[in-house]
């Protein structure tokens, strides 16, 4: 019984460590980037209502400042006939109706609470900029901190990243149209998550499956070699790519 008990225990203190060692960056990347993918939800959300209601206050602050920190900031730090200066808007040119203190109060805690989200969105994207270019610094060169994240999530981790084929790194974001292709026989896509980088985003539409496909190529390389440890290769990579797309 005692031989039972001490097994027991060393199994369940084994189990505690392996549990322990499982815990990797990677998991802390995806975590991060969902994070912030909340955040980006929250901030939208907030954004919406506060525009809404604020508008029957200064219609006219909602058509002029479309960025949301900056109508957030506005309201929060400048009174009615400053919003009007700022967008070079007489009083008597308003179709808006003045807000009492009572009835901005809660407009105003909401307008500090979108700021404080966009401050903690920063402190997670700088955050992930930190994670990703020690854990991935190879991909990191490539993609960047927030594409470089993406692929990790989308793939699960790191290890199953670094496994995939450069075709389905390409593919990594587009899974409900390349399912459309095969059931449906809709135009099989050309890329996913990949589409916010720059290289592709300043190419010729008709060349981005192409560039596409050779980033995803370079990117498939730089993981193995972050998940393997080895050398930085990053600039390397990096250059042979631009070197590629510029002959075309």
């Amino acid at each position: 019984m005692t031989d039972f008990k001490q097994l027991y225990q060393k199994n369940l203190e084994l189990t505690k460590q392996n549990i322990k060692e499982s815990v990797s960056k990677d998991i802390f990347i995806v975590q991060a980037i969902n994070s912030i993918d909340e955040l980006n939800r929250l901030i939208n959300t907030l954004s919406k209502r506060i525009r809404e209601w604020y508008s029957y206050c200064l219609p006219e602050l909602d058509k002029s400042i479309e960025d949301n920190q900056r109508l957030a900031k506005l309201i929060l730090t400048k009174t009615r006939k400053e919003q009007l200066k700022e967008i070079g808007l007489k009083e008597e040119g308003s179709m808006g109706k003045e807000f009492s203190k009572t009835e901005l109060s809660l407009l105003t805690e909401l307008a500090k609470e979108l700021t404080n989200l966009y401050e903690l969105k920063n402190k997670g994207e700088a955050y992930l900029e930190i994670l990703v270019k020690e854990l991935c610094p190879n991909m990191h060169t490539l993609t960047g901190a927030l594409i470089g994240a993406r692929l990790v999530e989308l793939a699960g981790s790191l290890k199953k990243l670094a496994t995939m084929s450069a075709s389905q790194v390409q593919l990594l974001g587009a899974e409900k149209a390349l399912f459309r292709h095969l059931v449906k026989g809709s135009r099989c896509p050309k890329y996913g998550i990949l589409h916010e980088h720059p290289l592709i985003q300043k190419a010729k539409k008709s060349d981005h499956g192409k560039v596409a496909r050779r980033l995803a190529d370079k990117i498939s390389i730089a993981v193995r070699v972050d998940f393997f440890k080895g050398k930085f290769i990053g600039d390397k990579l990096k250059k042979e790519l631009e070197e590629k797309l510029n002959k075309n």
